[in-house]
């Protein structure tokens, strides 16, 4: 007998098959039990009845929702007034010769065959991600997701570039939102950093000849709570060596549209080139970086991709020093290397930033950089740090750069928000397997969780309690 996907079974019509899956409906009609079986690939009905060995019938009663089971029968086209055709699999059913119990199963929290679970208490649906998963929106959330990366790593490999892992234990480096630091045993009162971008190692893999990387990028951020966002996210992350501006932007642009005629048919991109804005043009006509420029925000089809640019490079910090509002490696504008070199008009210097934004949200940014120590050590003069902090933070990317690195450029997609657009899902949670609570909590982890005193003790760590008021 063949085992088999439950939704390959439709095509073994006449066969003996074997399908493994979860029991997600038994339903007892007289002496008749028809048995719901699911598995990834779809659900199949199977029946036994008086015909059926006296018992596998016995066995047949005794199933319960999501029990875990094998069963061995032979695949028969349904009667004609039978026929189910809400399922791939509904003009067929299995005659059960033989079932296995592999599992039994409590009864769950909540259901998740009848409905989407949005209805479900978010929480709750956390804390039992594993069964939430079962449902059919977030399994085919699983496997789209799965396939948009499958297209986007088989692209970029046709057009030469390499996919590189960089380090997740890296260096505390001072480039935007607060760092999570992992205290070193070995090395007593030091501490590592989990990225939160590879924008380090990824330009120092230009510096190494690597000329196209990229990766799909693990990237983590110790925010406050904003929104949907979450402290460990998924970026797809690209640098290419020897481009300007509008090369990235078009490569960019190119894997989009790709994206969606391959795995989006149904929708419609509703202007291509995409349109391009300035920084000051947006600001001015729609009161955000990040304009929705639907032509009808009622249409679920329509994708409004387009390119935010020139930005400004600095701005004002509450202290009244500068900060940047990109990052701290983007290069300015040609004309205003000078200003950048001589640290004038500030206020009017444009990065080579850009911005692509999908249906009124950031879905990628990047720019080109700068590539020459000298215009790098003045950007971050200008922001503030001394010479010698320049030296303890950025030294290592300094020293490469005065070894010979090509100009080069890149971006990173926030790969959660891309799918969620494409999905039509209202948060990020939706589309990531296990996500976090808006306040970083694993729920179905229990995490963050204090650790022993043992553990602490070989870190040479000590945990001071506050006091209460």
């Amino acid at each position: 007998m063949k085992q088999m996907w439950i939704g390959e079974s439709v095509n073994h019509v006449g066969s003996s098959v074997v399908l493994e899956g979860w029991i997600s409906n038994r339903r007892d009609h007289g002496k008749i039990i028809f048995l719901d079986l699911r598995d990834r690939s779809g659900i199949c009905q199977t029946v036994c009845g008086p015909w059926t060995d006296a018992s596998v019938y016995v066995v047949a009663s005794t199933l319960r929702s999501e029990w875990v089971v094998r069963i061995e029968g032979e695949v028969k086209k349904r009667p004609d007034n039978m026929v189910n055709d809400a399922l791939p699999t509904g003009q067929i059913e299995i005659d059960i010769h033989r079932i296995e119990v592999l599992n039994e199963a409590d009864t769950p929290p909540f259901d998740i065959h009848e409905s989407d679970g949005y209805e479900v208490k978010e929480e709750l649906r956390m804390k039992y991600r594993y069964l939430d998963l079962r449902r059919k929106r977030l399994t085919s959330m699983l496997g789209m997701r799965h396939r948009i990366i499958h297209t986007i790593r088989q692209w970029l490999d046709q057009k030469g570039f390499f996919e590189v892992e960089t380090p997740i234990l890296t260096r505390s480096t001072p480039e935007g939102a607060r760092d999570y630091v992992v205290p070193s045993r070995l090395h007593q009162g030091s501490f590592y950093a989990l990225p939160q971008a590879p924008q380090q190692y990824k330009q120092l893999l230009m510096a190494s000849g690597v000329e196209r990387y990229f990766q799909i990028a693990r990237c983590f951020r110790d925010e406050d709570t904003r929104g949907d966002r979450q402290p460990e996210f998924t970026q797809m992350d690209l640098e290419v060596s020897f481009v300007d501006r509008e090369d990235v932007m078009q490569l960019n642009e190119e894997l989009l549209v790709h994206l969606v005629e391959t795995l989006f048919p149904q929708k419609h991109i509703s202007q291509r080139p995409f349109p391009r804005l300035t920084y000051k043009e947006a600001m001015e006509t729609y009161g955000t970086d990040r304009p929705d420029l639907r032509k009808d925000t009622s249409d679920p089809h329509e994708l409004a991709f387009g390119w935010i640019v020139d930005f400004p490079f600095f701005e004002k910090t509450d202290g009244g020093g500068w900060t940047f509002t990109h990052n701290p490696f983007s290069a300015p504008q040609k004309e205003y290397v000078d200003a950048i070199l001589e640290k004038r008009d500030i206020d009017t210097i444009l990065t080579t930033q850009y911005d692509v934004v999908l249906n009124g949200f950031e879905i990628g940014g990047g720019s080109i950089r700068a590539h020459q120590p000298h215009v790098l050590r003045s950007v971050l003069s200008i922001i503030g740090y001394s010479d010698e902090e320049i030296e303890t933070h950025f030294g290592h990317m300094l020293k490469a750069f005065s070894l010979g690195i090509p100009p080069h450029g890149g971006i990173a997609w926030g790969l959660d928000r891309l799918i969620s657009l494409l999905l039509g899902e209202p948060n990020i949670r939706e589309v990531i397997a296990f996500p976090k609570t808006g306040d970083g909590r694993d729920l179905l982890m229990d995490a963050p969780a204090p650790i022993s005193q043992e553990q602490l003790n070989e870190l040479h760590i000590a945990v001071e309690k506050k006091k209460d008021n």
